[in-house]
């Protein structure tokens, strides 16, 4: 059976980068299971030359689509067919094969972001990419993504990354600010052809929040053939995301739960300080929004609540949960990370 070995990208974050491989093999079984035309099995961590890798087999050699697919994994730095052995070390022949990662913009666009709290950039690729392949459409259409609880944009900078359109929302109003002032400065140095705009944001003469509006493309060229994408934020409420976004709007919606007790004293919207208590106020209206056959991918601290409360939000909110496997992870010593991921039926 052919077999093919994954070298891991290396992780700025120490801790993240102690779970890499375990995670990129859960990842790498989503794939197989979602997304490869190949059948993959035999998944497990090799050490060649002093540097970890994940092999697995396939059925088949690897299609060029399925080569592309692979090429999005979060953590994969390079992908190599193993060819036998050669040297006096007995180690393996690693062929590289050609990556085309589905990226089309500048990756300082993820990367440059710096600030307290940030969730680690490869965390957010995967827990788009399983979120992706569990909708109907896949990875590599275009889709339409919305983070609910987005803070500084690295889901919505994440999705643009793809070729995505990203729409998001978030209380605090300095987190909006800072990504406004970020990804108006990074289009106009990278000299994408833009338009952006903050408008007020209006119920009944009341201000409820504020959007920022912003369409871009790679070129006046791509531009002027309609080749754009589009992203928006807004400051409010994720309980009156119904107010900002139509129903059935996004294939996907994505969001990091908070993992404390900090948002639920924000917005006015009565919550308890319980982070599960936010999820089961919010999951119903933000399923709402996913058009059929998209899917919700959510990522919480265990400590703060159960899988199988969180399953049965999300079941009770009319979605189907998905069998997925192990992505918990150690954080620090207050968080326990997981994802969830659950689909609206067509």
């Amino acid at each position: 059976m052919p077999r093919y070995a994954l070298l891991i990208l290396p992780a700025f974050n120490r801790v993240y980068a102690d779970s890499s491989v375990r995670l990129t093999r859960s990842e790498l079984d989503v794939f197989g299971a979602r997304g490869l035309r190949a059948e993959l099995s035999g998944s497990e961590e090799r050490v060649f030359g002093g540097v970890p890798y994940v092999t697995f087999e396939t059925a088949a050699p690897l299609a060029e689509r399925d080569v592309a697919l692979l090429s999005n994994l979060s953590s994969v730095y390079a992908l190599f067919g193993v060819e036998g052995v050669g040297g006096e070390d007995g180690q393996p022949l690693l062929r590289p094969l050609p990556v085309r990662p589905l990226d089309r913009l500048s990756s300082d666009l993820i990367t440059i972001q710096k600030y307290a709290g940030k969730t680690n950039e490869h965390f957010t690729k995967l827990l788009l990419n399983v979120t992706a392949l569990a909708s109907g459409k896949g990875l590599g259409e275009r889709l339409s993504v919305f983070d609910p609880l987005c803070g500084r944009g690295t889901t919505l900078n994440q999705a643009l990354m793809y070729g995505y359109d990203a729409y998001g929302l978030d209380v605090d109003a300095k987190d909006f600010e800072a990504y406004t002032g970020f990804i108006k400065t990074w289009l106009r140095n990278k000299r994408l052809k833009h338009t952006a705009e903050t408008v007020p944001v209006r119920r009944e003469r009341a201000l409820v929040g504020q959007r920022l509006n912003v369409t871009f493309g790679p070129s006046k060229e791509a531009v002027k053939h309609g080749d754009v994408q589009h992203l928006a934020m807004v400051n409010g409420d994720t309980l009156r995301s119904r107010e900002f976004f139509k129903p059935r709007s996004f294939d996907l919606v994505v969001t990091d739960a908070p993992y404390g007790v900090q948002h639920g004293s924000k917005g006015g919207s009565g919550l308890s300080r319980s982070p599960l208590e936010l999820l089961r106020r919010a999951v119903p209206i933000w399923a709402e929004l996913l058009r059929p056959g998209g899917a919700m991918g959510i990522a919480w601290n265990t400590y703060g609540g159960k899988r199988e409360e969180l399953a049965a939000i999300l079941t009770g909110a009319g979605l189907e949960v998905m069998d997925y496997p192990d992505f918990e992870h150690w954080v620090d010593q207050a968080i326990v990370r997981d994802i969830i991921v659950a689909t609206k039926p067509a």
